[in-house]
């Protein structure tokens, strides 16, 4: 293990010195690559002094043992012993997953779209839900949300909302809550007490840099209009809403947020970039998906991934089979335990499939 860590350090110390260095600093896409991959790697630099530490008592409490010159330091020794065998094997776990290689997106921001499907205005109200739950858990993670286009819906909720999540480590916490969510529930507009089955799409977009994706603006067509919905005295008196068509594809993005014409085309252009940038991205992961079979792909924007069955208070992710009975804790963000279950069970997957052990 510390002599594959051997090599880990070289690239890290080889890391250390590109970043700080001016031609690495002015080339904007490969300092932040440079920059991501430091910081993982400053990660395993730490697992790697402690198991150097770990062996290194070790040896010398073998060394105490065997002397056995002096009664009280063996039993110390003996402790020592114990306390680092007890240790190593979840050390060498915790720098098995580590030494994984990470997906070059997981470190970035990401765009949520979160859009009401099958269930009229019930699927309106619950994709409004979804967006509390999603706003909630960024809260908890210290993530800033900023909201880029809302379309709401006649009784209450969306009919679709796309919002801006920026922190750290985003999309690698966020994709694989990508898909189709259910919901089983007595609408609020239900006069007969029966329970409905509604659903909304949710897509974690990946946001591009400008260097990630080149857009060629004679290939966007730039439409102004008016605000709708709250906004105060400019909604529906000044163009501020921007929507920009990307011809080659077809893809629309738009935004109408802000008051402001300028700052609403800079974040129609984000999403732009970021739609086109997962398009990409999708052609990738279908790729990969020929390779392998991941029970948590999050490739899959159709796949019915969780139900949220109101009546039993239970929330059940389908792709792991997890079920969770706290049905106002989950839409109140406490969601990180699907998150985790489902990241080791992708990290899991990743590491049978690695030839590094």
């Amino acid at each position: 293990m510390l002599e594959r860590l051997q090599y880990v350090k070289q690239r890290f110390d080889e890391i250390s010195d590109l970043i700080i260095q001016p031609d690495v600093i002015s080339d904007q896409k490969r300092y932040v690559q440079l920059t991501q991959e430091y910081k993982g790697l400053k990660d395993l630099m730490e697992k790697r002094e402690e198991l150097i530490n770990l062996t290194a008592n070790i040896e010398e409490a073998n060394e105490i043992i065997s002397d056995g010159s002096d009664a009280e330091m063996v039993e110390m020794a003996k402790m020592q012993l114990d306390e680092a065998k007890e240790r190593m094997p979840q050390l060498d776990d915790e720098i098995k997953f580590l030494l994984i290689p990470k997906d070059e997106e997981d470190a970035k921001n990401v765009m949520v779209e979160i859009r009401a499907g099958t269930g009229g205005d019930e699927a309106s109200i619950f994709a409004g839900d979804l967006f509390r739950m999603y706003t909630k858990y960024c809260e908890s993670r210290n993530w800033r949300t900023s909201v880029v286009d809302i379309s709401e819906g006649t009784s209450g909720g969306f009919k679709e909302v796309i919002f801006e999540v920026t922190g750290e480590d985003v999309y690698g916490t966020l994709k694989f809550e990508a898909g189709v969510h259910r919901v089983q529930r007595v609408p609020q507009t239900e006069t007969q007490g029966r329970v409905h089955t509604s659903a909304a799409t949710v897509m974690v977009l990946p946001e591009a840099e400008e260097f990630d994706v080149q857009i060629d603006m004679n290939d966007v067509r730039v439409d102004f209009f008016c605000s709708s919905g709250p906004g105060g005295q400019s909604v529906n008196t000044t163009k501020s809403a921007v929507r920009l068509t990307h011809i080659p594809t077809g893809l629309v993005a738009q935004c109408q947020d802000q008051k402001s014409q300028h700052k609403n085309k800079d974040k129609a252009f984000t999403v732009l970039r970021s739609r086109l940038y997962e398009k990409e991205l999708a052609v990738k992961q279908a790729e990969d998906a020929v390779k392998r079979t991941s029970q948590v792909s999050s490739g899959d924007r159709s796949a019915k991934i969780r139900t949220y069955n109101y009546s039993q208070g239970r929330v059940t992710d389908h792709r792991i089979g997890l079920d969770v009975f706290d049905m106002d804790g989950v839409m109140n963000g406490k969601i990180q335990k699907f998150i985790d279950e489902l990241q080791l069970v992708n990290n899991t997957e990743k590491l049978k499939e690695s030839e590094v052990f």
